[in-house]
């Protein structure tokens, strides 16, 4: 594992750590980053995300929490990679009882200054075949 690799691996590990946390969270991202969650809502750049945030952590959706395990890591040039991701929902809102959803998460990730960002995380959720 590389130099490279290993700042990107502590990006996810933070993503993951601060998915709560508003501010931490955002400075993972770059200002025209594109989110689109499990249930396919798109969020476009840093202010979208805030208030989207902002919202989700104020309801019951703060009780949805993430982990996420790093699959594959492709470099399309020094500065930027394509991270896949397998991604486990765990849902705890409503009954207490905790549900589980897998997901593929895919993160573009770009190093400005030595310092790698989020520019996009798509969430594709895995499921039975249709």
């Amino acid at each position: 594992m590389d130099t490279r690799d290993r700042q990107i691996e502590q990006l996810v590990t933070a993503a993951q750590q601060h998915q709560n946390d508003l501010e931490p969270f955002l400075a993972l991202h770059t200002p025209d980053t594109v989110i689109v969650n499990f249930v396919g809502r798109r969020v476009l750049g840093a202010d979208a995300l805030r208030e989207a945030m902002s919202a989700a952590l104020g309801s019951p959706l703060a009780d949805v929490t993430n982990t996420v395990e790093i699959q594959d890591i492709r470099y399309l040039r020094g500065d930027v990679a394509i991270v896949s991701c397998a991604k486990h929902v765990v849902d705890a809102r409503d009954s207490g009882e905790q549900t589980r959803m897998d997901g593929s998460l895919t993160y573009v990730v770009v190093r400005d200054d030595d310092t790698w960002r989020i520019s996009l995380a798509q969430t594709t959720p895995v499921g039975a075949p249709i």
